[in-house]
């Protein structure tokens, strides 16, 4: 089967791609794919995450093991497309460099026979819309704190008389300890 994916990234201006792979191919063809299709160097390592239909983040998929335990965690290499996504399950996140985060929504648009096809090299870049802005868009993960109200209303059960222990009591001096240290 041949995937086609709209890839657009997550900025103020339309900026897009579609492409077409196999569905055989790995989510690292599919990294490799999109990195080609917007002209990035590939110098980077980037992440997929799966989601759902609201494009929740949820478990992350890396290009390389960055796991304690070396071969323990999955990659890209280690799932193919068709594993992770079909007709019910069509969208994926993909953050490219994430010292950076190029974040790019990818929604699989069509899945056809290879056979009905147009595309008889894959992958392929079938559509290109916009251009890519030099440095990557800015992230606004929320209102930035007031300065005047920096740690907000954080309750932390703190109680003045958590610290009688300490008024007149003389119970340090108990201790035998050399200061010449």
């Amino acid at each position: 089967m041949v995937y086609k994916f709209r890839v657009i990234l997550d900025a103020e201006e339309d900026v897009f791609r579609d492409i077409a792979i196999q569905d055989t191919d790995t989510l690292e063809d599919l990294h490799n794919t999109i990195i080609n299709a917007f002209g990035f160097d590939g110098t980077e390592g980037g992440s997929f995450f799966l989601c759902d239909d609201n494009w929740n983040q949820e478990d992350e998929i890396p290009l390389f093991d960055m796991g304690d335990v070396p071969g323990e965690q999955k990659t890209m290499n280690d799932f193919k497309l068709n594993d992770l996504l079909y007709e019910d399950q069509t969208k994926i996140l993909y953050i490219y460099d994430p010292f950076v985060n190029w974040t790019f929504f990818v929604e699989l648009a069509a899945i056809e026979n290879e056979n009905d096809s147009e595309e008889k090299e894959l992958p392929a870049l079938l559509f290109a819309h916009g251009v890519l802005p030099e440095d990557a868009p800015v992230k606004n993960f929320g209102d930035p704190l007031s300065k005047d109200d920096i740690y907000g209303d954080f309750d932390d059960d703190y109680d003045d008389e958590d610290f009688d222990m300490f008024d007149g009591d003389d119970s340090f001096n108990d201790f035998d300890y050399d200061d010449q240290y």
